[in-house]
């Protein structure tokens, strides 16, 4: 493993950092479900502070992770030092993750675990942590009931993390996603009832990756089936594309670009959507406050 590249700040410096540690220490060694975000990259950070080997990443890679997150995660693992451990899933062989219902986030998380608990036993660990925080409560979350019935450990919400509170703290240790924008699975730009298959999941990776090229930081292709002209749904597809509110500006100087980019990667119409970025917005046809998009 290489060496870690991270400050340790004393004990007493910040009394939250304080109380994780505690709970590592108590726990003796973690497998922790590291996707390279700030969260569980925190989480895997501090564990590796505490318990050295005994604290070993795991990226479950699938079609459902974008290629630039893969890299990003393993160039994270390094900055930390910890063992990380690239181990694939298969959530794109169950029937209930690619009909995409609502509740497909917890077959996701449901595969994600079932490949911690074996992997736990294997490297022989004492438990199974992930990156949750408090502010992941309240939105519509199905993969936190898939943490709970495989009894998987939530330290930042044990210790009392939100989501400020953990890059504060990852700024502190010099963590270089401490600043790094929320990311989610690439199933989470299709609509629920529109089928995730692979093809669709390349295609929103391969236009991400090219509009972070372009310079905007935070976003999300959403990914629109196009009805053909009996009703039915063909491959032909529409990208709705949120960016940050702070970045509408420089996304509609870009429009051309854009929208070249889009049809390049096989998108019928390209369109920029004016709310802007926001958590779950797929969430909101749930509580109501939308028509569905068919």
């Amino acid at each position: 493993m290489p060496a870690s590249t991270l400050t340790s700040p004393p004990r007493g410096v910040d009394a939250q950092l304080d109380r994780l540690r505690d709970l590592f220490a108590g726990m003796g060694s973690a497998l922790v479900c590291f996707s390279g975000g700030v969260d569980s990259a925190f989480v895997l950070a501090v564990a590796h502070e505490v318990l050295g080997s005994g604290a070993v990443g795991m990226t479950a890679v699938s079609p459902s992770l974008a290629p630039e997150e893969r890299k990003l995660a393993v160039e994270v693992g390094r900055q930390i030092g910890a063992r990380h451990e690239l181990v694939e899933s298969h959530e794109i062989d169950d029937e209930s993750y690619l009909a995409n219902n609502p509740d497909r986030c917890f077959h996701c998380k449901s595969e994600l675990y079932r490949l911690g608990a074996a992997k736990q036993a294997e490297w022989s660990l004492a438990c199974v942590v992930n990156g949750t925080n408090l502010d992941d409560l309240g939105d519509y979350r199905p993969g936190l009931a898939a943490a709970k019935e495989y009894g998987a450990r939530s330290p930042l919400v044990e210790a009392g993390f939100h989501k400020d509170d953990i890059r504060r703290a990852a700024s502190l240790l010099g963590l270089s996603v401490w600043d790094k924008p929320a990311a989610a699975c690439l199933s989470s730009r299709i609509p629920y009832g529109t089928r995730v298959t692979r093809e669709r999941l390349a295609q929103i990776a391969a236009l991400e990756e090219e509009l972070h090229a372009m310079g905007l930081r935070q976003l999300r292709v959403r990914w629109h089936a196009l009805p053909g002209a009996d009703g039915t749904v063909r491959d032909a597809a529409m990208a709705r594309i949120e960016v940050a509110e702070v970045e509408l500006a420089r996304a509609f100087e870009q429009r051309d670009a854009i929208v070249s980019a889009g049809k390049r990667h096989g998108y019928a119409y390209v369109t920029l959507d004016l709310q802007g970025y926001r958590v779950g917005s797929h969430n909101e046809v749930l509580r109501g406050r939308s028509l569905r998009v068919v």
